[in-house]
């Protein structure tokens, strides 16, 4: 029987155990602040390398096209557009350089991005008789391109270690088996570590995002509420991974190689630096296995594209199957010594 009272005052001991360990406490601030101003300041200019024209899906640069010489040229990434809607919305953004609509012989180019313009003057050297179509908006930094990766990855360590890391200590200290001792049942206490984490990682992670958008002012063009609903279930399923490493696991050397066994591939091939557009497509399989890259592609999805419930669901519904097997298995391999 889940006894209320029980779970309370453990879910308070927690509480006050992670408010107390200052050195923790300061680190899950301290760490995302750092790489944000050092990532806002050291890449606060963009620099033009590489054009990005996107096409659409149901033209596939044909060979006959009168275009096909522009897509010969060199040192230009040619991606393929879905949506045509969204993709003038990324022309908008400065996230495309041009859109081209070949059937239509017509393209869209942002008449403030410096890009464009250049490569503009590329696409006309080739075909002038193309329709020109103007959209304007404020470019995506990377800096905002970033944010949600990095609040995302320090929701990851904070779950795995906060959890993880401090089950296997309480098991290796014998906190455990003197618990087992006491009315306390598993469900109380797996509980009672998971709403802890839960909540802390939630502040936390609001405090720190409040604190570096007054300097460095974040594009958000979604829901604040929907964004908060990705990091509670994003938070929760980190946790319930966490869960599952730290059921049996008494040697503290071996949770930390495991954690870390669990984090890095997460941290690689999430998308918290770089975009896996362009990646080979077992790469881009495997990273949706991964609960961080859902967590991350639903956050950017809202801030950058304004996407609502609709357009971000799987990837909330994916969060939460994630969190309920985990949790299960978390709680059915559980073991007190």
């Amino acid at each position: 029987m889940f006894d209320l009272h029980r779970f309370l005052a453990l879910l308070t001991a927690r509480n006050r155990e992670f408010l107390r360990d200052r050195t923790s406490l300061l680190w899950n601030v301290i760490m995302p602040v750092i790489i944000v101003f050092g990532f806002a300041y050291a890449f606060n200019k963009e620099e033009v390398q590489l054009f990005k024209v996107g096409v659409p899906s149901a033209y596939a640069m044909q060979i006959d096209s009168p275009m096909r010489p522009f897509f010969d040229t060199r040192h230009i990434q040619f991606i393929v557009e879905e949506d045509m809607f969204h993709a003038r919305e990324r022309v908008e953004r400065h996230q495309l350089d041009l859109l081209l609509d070949p059937e239509g012989n017509r393209y869209w180019v942002n008449d403030k991005s410096p890009r464009g313009y250049v490569i503009e003057k590329l696409l006309l050297g080739v075909d002038g008789d193309a329709g020109r179509r103007t959209l304007s908006g404020e470019r995506i930094r990377y800096v905002d391109w970033l944010i949600p990766g990095v609040l995302s990855m320090n929701v990851m360590f904070s779950s795995l270690f906060g959890v993880g890391y401090a089950i296997v200590r309480y098991r290796r200290n014998g906190v455990l088996k003197r618990l087992k001792a006491t009315p306390l049942t598993p469900v109380e206490f797996l509980s009672a570590q998971v709403i802890s984490r839960l909540w802390l990682i939630v502040l936390t992670t609001i405090a720190v995002y409040l604190g570096t958008d007054l300097f460095v002012g974040f594009s958000m063009f979604g829901s604040y509420a929907l964004l908060l609903l990705t990091l509670v279930l994003g938070a929760l399923s980190m946790i319930s991974l966490a869960l599952i490493v730290a059921a049996r696991l008494a040697n503290q050397e071996a949770a930390n190689g495991l954690l870390n066994l669990v984090s890095w591939p997460m941290m690689l091939l999430s998308g918290v630096w770089f975009s896996l557009e362009g990646s080979p497509e077992w790469v881009q399989m495997l990273a949706q296995t991964l609960p961080l890259t859902h967590l991350i592609e639903a956050a950017r999805k809202i801030m950058l594209d304004g996407a609502g419930l609709m357009a971000i669901g799987h990837h909330l519904l994916i969060l939460l199957l994630m969190s309920a097997i985990c949790l299960g298995l978390g709680a059915r391999l559980f073991r007190w010594e």
